[in-house]
């Protein structure tokens, strides 16, 4: 596997304009959407700025995905924002913007264990419903927050989670600036209308240039309509993160971890062409926390691919992620020589491309899905919302990693126990799980799950009960010979052996034998040399294939 910048080699000449065009393009939607997502984080808007550079590069150079736009999103901000107020630090201080290089380079840093310990496969387990769950809490919060910047009022410092930012805000619309009001519905209306019909056009870009031009033209911050605070020109210094707050950050680091790895992955699927290579969950691990890492240095939210950036540069040509370096250089032109021009931002603008982003990620489509398909699923995502909506996103994100395990325990731990019987062609078949045992003599059973400590009782209860040995049963109807299948079983642990010999030995009380085939023979060799191999010796019968088992069983 080729380990730096896999998307360029074999690059081509021919796809140079494509690309440039592309990195082009995005950058005109991702630098003034990734600004406005730094407001979410509560920090100056020239973080987001700083998150177009050493991040994009850095996952061009390792990343798996061709196309992926990686930056940030509005998901990452607001956990961002969440886990410095839950740490005490105050917004829009000092402390606060080095609190953040201290949580990028800790996000960063779990990504790269994750990564060491092969973890990507396991994280992807968290559910879809779960993440429904925490997009929507995403979009209705902030889509909340940004209510003081789109009526010109005072947002209160005090005020936390949806229902309370709501509140706040409709206290004050007696009070709202009526410039401001109709600068953001101008904007929302013409973000909207863009992305309906006319998509290629960059929208973001389209009404930041047009509320400086408003204001420098028009003058309608002599009205009340409040600018963000002057942009510093010039790229980030590099500078060391304080380790003073370790403690406090972690548990949203983690949030944060999660969250960017599932959304970077899900970008570079969901544009992947048939052509590409598959998109390896460990490589990601690696580009999004090597990314981190490096743009903790520089002042950097925590990166993440984002859909809508993405989204463009696939519209005008990506081919690969030359097109993501050319973004990036962007934005260190933007840095160097706009700067002041971007101190003429309307902090309504800034909030409207914020909300018209937040809102698209309320999917009430995929309730309805759960709903009709399980609704399992269905309580897990409305649980998760209401809870980001309630609690916060950083206990929404915890109660959904933890819905998540119940699911996934549930279904390792369910008995997965089916009867086997000869077709026409002389061949094993499986049938249902939950279809009534056929009586048979031998009963050949297959165990269709790994067996380990948590779930290996449950099966050999749904053994018993397949063959009627239980209590107040019958047992002249039980077979007299029992063969159990092991094929789909990778291995075999003390603990699950043991097992084995305590269903023999209850089953051998009741008349029957039982064969085992196809164990894992090394596996099962290693086990049988220690003392429980002498506790088998008699009862235990091990061959290599069912039909041998069979055929030991009536010769």
């Amino acid at each position: 596997m080729t380990v730096l910048a896999p998307t360029l080699v074999g690059y081509r000449m021919k796809w140079l304009r494509a690309d440039v065009v592309a990195g082009l393009s995005a950058g005109a939607v991702v630098i003034p959407q990734a600004m406005a997502y730094a407001t979410i984080a509560n920090m100056p808007v020239q973080i987001g700025l700083y998150t177009c550079m050493v991040p994009m590069v850095v996952y061009a150079m390792l990343g798996g995905s061709r196309t992926a736009s990686v930056s940030t999103t509005s998901t990452i901000a607001t956990l961002t924002a969440s886990t410095l107020i839950g740490a005490g630090i105050a917004a829009g201080s000092d402390d606060a913007q080095t609190s953040l290089m201290t949580l990028t380079l800790l996000v960063g840093v779990i990504l790269l264990l994750a990564r060491l310990l092969r973890l990507g496969a396991i994280i992807e387990n968290i559910s879809e419903a779960t993440l429904s769950g925490i997009k929507a809490g995403v979009g209705l919060t902030v889509a909340a927050s940004q209510l003081p910047k789109l009526l010109g009022v005072p947002s209160d410092p005090d005020a936390t989670g949806f229902f309370r930012v709501m509140w706040s805000a409709l206290r004050q619309v007696g009070d709202a600036n009526a410039a401001t009001v109709l600068l953001a519905a101008g904007s929302i209306a013409a973000l909207y209308a863009m992305a309906k019909f006319i998509p290629r056009v960059p929208g973001p870009l389209v009404v930041a240039v047009a509320g400086i031009l408003l204001v420098a033209l028009a003058g309608i911050d002599g009205r009340g309509v409040a600018l963000i605070a002057e942009v510093p020109r010039g790229i980030p210094l590099p500078g060391i993160p304080p380790l003073a707050d370790i403690g406090a950050l972690v548990p949203g680091a983690l949030a944060i971890a999660i969250m960017a790895f599932l959304e970077t992955v899900s970008v570079g699927r969901g544009v992947r062409r048939q052509t590409e290579p598959p998109i390896d969950s460990d490589r990601e691990l690696l580009a999004n926390g090597a990314a981190s890492v490096a743009g903790a240095f520089f002042h950097t939210l925590p990166p993440a691919g984002g859909f809508s950036q993405t989204a463009v540069a696939l519209r005008a040509g990506a081919r690969t992620q030359l097109s993501g370096l050319v973004t990036a250089v962007l934005a260190v032109l933007v840095a160097l020589f706009l700067a002041p021009v971007l101190s003429d931002l309307p902090q309504a603008t800034l909030g409207a491309m914020v909300v018209v982003a937040t809102l698209g990620l309320l999917d009430f489509g995929s309730f309805a899905r759960f709903w009709r398909i399980d609704r399992t699923e269905f309580w897990v995502a409305l649980a998760t919302a209401l809870i980001g909506l309630v609690a916060g996103l950083l206990p929404a994100v915890a109660v959904g990693v933890l819905f998540t395990l119940y699911l996934v325990l549930r279904e390792l731990n369910r008995p997965h126990v089916v009867q086997l019987q000869k077709d026409g062609h002389g061949q094993w078949r499986a049938g249902e799980e939950d279809a009534p045992t056929v009586p048979a003599d031998p009963l050949v059973l297959r165990l269709n799950v790994g067996l380990y400590t948590a779930n290996v009782r449950a099966n050999t209860v749904a053994i018993r009960t397949r063959l009627g040995v239980v209590e107040g049963h019958d047992t002249s109807t039980v077979p007299h010979t029992l063969i159990l299948d092991c094929s789909r079983l990778q291995k075999v642990s003390l603990t699950v052996m043991r097992s084995f010999l305590d269903l023999e030995r209850e089953l051998s009380d009741a008349g029957v034998t039982v064969y085992f085939a196809e164990l894992p023979r090394a596996n099962r060799d290693t086990v049988l040399r220690t003392d429980l191999g002498r506790e088998f010796d008699g009862r235990g019968r091990f061959f290599p294939t069912v039909d041998d088992a069979v055929g030991a069983a009536h010769p």
